[in-house]
């Protein structure tokens, strides 16, 4: 049976619903395979050292992590009180996922993120949350612990010195930290602390450190962001730590070793969970043992000794068999915070707002 010729009008529909079909075909493989934009606010220099570069060290990672599945996307120098319009503005260029490195940036995330519902909004060392914002951090009193640790056995003059930014609780953790470590191996040792108001301006934090050195401070540390404080100390003949990053290209073999934030254990556990629709919101705060703080490039003028006795130290913080803030732990005053056999808990530390034995001076109001 011979079958009835197809008319050219429907042989021109077919192809036309083949073409629309193939089409169709060809913008949702496209659409399936468009990058997830990942953004992040950074509020210092993205190179260099220090806080803002250790985020960018990450973001790195995160793009050699997933290749063409991402695109990250970053803006640096971000002043706090910018934040929120630079977090609208990379929402508006379609970020899904933004991460806003700075403990400033939270009012301005806080704000911006019930606007765009889409949008996985993960804010550092902050404490609001939302629907769609999370918080992270990393435990850098334990860096600060070790820094203690190395400080107190390299000290010839039992005093040491911090550059510190502002009096949060973020920030005294650190102050207290290391001074408890460093007495924890000299019980002779004092530190003394100048606040410079600000995360990053290298020449106010050479400033701060010089006045410290002035003061008999022979071992610095810094919470700020530039490695001024450090290079401050190698022209002054002192010692210092690389914070947040390695500074041995400014500090050579002053700097005595180098407490590294890898913030890349987090970012990447995030954008894995927001490709598999899996992300949720949480309050992370990680440590030595999640691996998300390195402590290495020693000075060459350390003693094998004191670097076994700080290797020690940090693999008894990871395991939690010495916590950093353990009892019997007093106050400046002489007030017992923590009683002996006890830890400090972690709410606790979060609101710290006194300072321990052996710091010298009173947190600025």
């Amino acid at each position: 049976m011979q079958r009835p010729a197809v008319s050219s009008s429907r042989t021109t529909l077919l192809r036309r619903s083949a073409w629309a079909a193939a089409l169709l075909t060809a913008v949702g493989s496209a659409v399936a395979a468009d990058p997830l934009k990942v953004g992040f606010l950074y509020v210092g220099p993205a190179s260099g050292a220090g806080w803002s570069y250790a985020h960018e060290l990450a973001r790195q990672e995160v793009q050699k992590k997933f290749g063409n599945q991402v695109q990250t996307i970053f803006v640096e120098n971000v002043a706090e009180s910018d934040a929120e319009r630079v977090v609208r503005d990379l929402a508006g260029q379609g970020a899904k996922v933004i991460f806003g490195g700075a403990f400033g940036f939270m009012n301005g995330m806080a704000k911006a993120a019930p606007d765009y519902p889409g949008v996985a909004f993960e804010h550092a060392t902050g404490y609001k949350t939302g629907p769609n914002l999370g918080i992270y951090d990393i435990r850098t009193y334990e860096g600060a612990c070790l820094n203690g640790t190395v400080a107190g056995k390299m000290t010839r003059k039992n005093v040491l010195g911090v550059v510190a930014p502002f009096p949060i609780p973020e920030i005294v953790r650190n102050l207290n930290a290391f001074t408890l470590c460093a007495r924890a191996v000299n019980p002779k040792v004092e530190t003394r602390v100048v606040w410079v108001n600000t995360w990053y301006d290298p020449p106010k934090e050479r400033e701060a450190a010089k006045t410290l050195l002035n003061q008999g401070v022979d071992v610095l540390m810094q919470n700020t962001d530039s490695a001024a404080p450090l290079q401050a100390a190698k022209e002054a003949g002192a010692f210092g730590f690389g914070w947040d990053t390695d500074m041995s290209q400014w500090g050579g073999d002053a700097q005595l070793a180098a407490s590294r934030l890898d913030w890349s254990v987090h970012y990447n556990k995030v954008v894995a969970d927001v490709l598999a629709k899996r992300w949720k919101p949480g309050n992370v705060w990680l440590g030595l043992k999640d691996g998300a703080i390195h402590y290495d490039h020693y000075s060459p003028k350390l003693p094998a000794d004191v670097r076994k006795l700080v290797e020690l130290r940090a693999k008894d913080i990871a395991s939690g068999k010495r916590p950093v803030f353990a009892g019997p732990l007093l106050d400046q005053a002489g007030t017992a915070r923590v009683a002996a056999g006890k830890e400090l808990p972690d709410a606790d530390k979060l609101k710290m707002n006194w300072l321990v034995q052996g710091v010298v001076g009173s947190l600025p109001h």
